[in-house]
């Protein structure tokens, strides 16, 4: 990674390796961590690039200096435990960030495998092309090609066609939710949501004062149809926000019949719908009609992100809207997002030379992998006191517990044992699931998860009536 233009990148491949090796160091003080010489010679980097790393993990408190000695790892800090009073959402982002935690709640698809390496070699490749001197400012909302790349792949037939124009991107999809809810101006309105739901569009749609609906799936992944009619019918509903294919949390899939009468209905009243598509090239079988085209393309709103599938090197979120160009336009220039138009136009080459589709094969086959044998060691571990359903793509089990629980005391059992689990009732407003969980089963760098889902069966049976 040597060179006259060492790219931005190379400090970020350093500090995970450090974070990396501070973990598995268990965070002794007396440890001594290894020298800006022998890091630059291991990972073939500069040692400023060495320096910078260790930099931003002394600004964290995660490392300390001896002059003349080197660095040393700081010794973990204790867990935040929950208050009476405390966000449940805020405790976990909290925990789940600290060193030495086991996050047995992630939803990171692309751990087991990422197209970080190939992304970050194709930058470097670009950097060359496109020296920093000659380098075009970013476009507010996205770069070109890669607004192009997205345009063509969501293109399915003439009527079902997207352009350039129709696809904005942000820094992440938070940001780019953030700007539909402002663009929509749906404070005071109501919108229609399925659940269990994503958090952050439910933290969002509360922080706008706007009404939310929950529209429970059925077990097997459905909406109610009927139940769907009669809110539609009762409910002034501006916006239903649906998944694409692949509901997350529960990891289940729509039916074909389903995806057809939701369509049939929505037609007819008329609605908006805005379609989560973050997950749908995470189904274990690929090949399910996405909603978006069976709907009205001109009532239709896409969001989706790259990081599900190509890893924390993309976390740009974008969105693709007909009907909202102006306003989008004026959002997107007035929020200013800095992305890297190299970083952009490498994406967009890995959409271009296929690289993508090879990469989501190989993904699917280790999610489908790793969800098979997580499935059967929770049988082993945690059958007596859960119920689950069986992922049918994506990286997380939803489940359920057998009995009734404080699902709260077992958070906080497992968080004094430096694992982290996601509650159910973070996924509702209206308390819906207080005796669910979301746990991982993409256990990317876990030398022991059998320990982990059996602290996890001690926790529920201690808190189990």
């Amino acid at each position: 990674m040597k060179g006259s233009r060492e790219t931005d990148f190379a400090y970020q491949a350093v500090y995970r390796y450090l974070t990396n090796l501070i973990n598995e160091l268990g965070a002794d003080p007396r440890v001594r961590l290894p020298s800006l010489r022998q890091l630059a010679e291991r990972l073939n980097v500069s040692i400023s690039t060495i320096q910078y790393a260790y930099s931003l993990l002394e600004k964290e408190g995660r490392v300390y200096s001896v002059a003349k000695s080197g660095y040393y790892a700081l010794p973990v800090p204790c867990v935040t435990a929950l208050g009476d009073g405390d966000d449940l959402l805020e405790t976990l982002y909290v925990n789940a960030r600290r060193p030495g935690m086991l996050v047995l709640s992630a939803d990171e698809p692309a751990s087991l495998q990422s197209l970080d390496s190939p992304l970050l070699l194709l930058e470097r490749e670009l950097l060359r092309q496109y020296p920093r001197t000659s380098q075009m400012p970013s476009q507010p909302w996205g770069e070109q090609e890669l607004r192009m790349a997205l345009a063509a792949r969501y293109t399915s037939s003439p009527a079902r066609c997207w352009n350039a124009d129709d696809v904005y991107i942000g820094a992440d999809l938070r940001g780019v939710l953030e700007i539909l809810i402002a663009v929509l101006a749906l404070k005071g309105d109501t919108v229609l949501v399925e659940s269990p739901c994503d958090w952050t569009v439910l933290r969002l749609l509360q922080a706008a004062d706007i009404k939310v609906i929950e529209l429970p799936l059925l077990v097997g992944g459905d909406v109610d149809i009927d139940q769907l009619e009669r809110l539609l019918a009762t409910e002034t509903v501006r916006l239903v926000v649906l998944s694409s294919v692949l509901n997350m949390p529960m990891g289940t899939l729509k039916s074909e019949a389903n995806r057809q009468a939701i369509a049939h209905l929505l037609d007819l009243r008329g609605c908006w719908v805005l379609e989560n598509d973050s997950y749908t090239d995470l189904a274990f079988e690929p090949g399910n009609t996405p909603l978006r085209e069976l709907l009205d393309p001109d009532r239709l709103i896409v969001y989706s992100t790259f990081e599900k599938t190509i890893g924390p090197e993309a976390p740009y979120g974008y969105v693709l809207s007909r009907q909202l160009t102006l306003k989008l336009q004026r959002y997107f220039l007035l929020r200013a997002f800095r992305l890297s138009p190299i970083r952009q136009k490498a994406i967009a080459r890995l959409y271009g030379n296929g690289r993508i589709d090879q990469h989501l094969l190989v993904l699917r086959r280790l999610l489908r992998e790793s969800a098979a044998s997580t499935t059967q060691l929770m049988r082993d571990r945690l059958g007596d006191c859960l119920q689950w359903v069986e992922p049918e793509g994506g990286a997380t089990v939803w489940a359920r517990s057998s009995r009734q629980a404080d699902m709260r005391g077992v958070f906080q059992r497992l968080l004094a044992r430096r694992i982290v689990i996601a509650p159910g009732e973070l996924f509702s407003i209206q308390g819906l699931y207080g005796q669910n969980l979301r746990l991982t089963h993409a256990f990317n760098g876990v030398s022991d998860p059998d320990a982990a889902f059996c602290a996890l069966a001690d926790a529920l049976r201690l808190e189990q009536s």
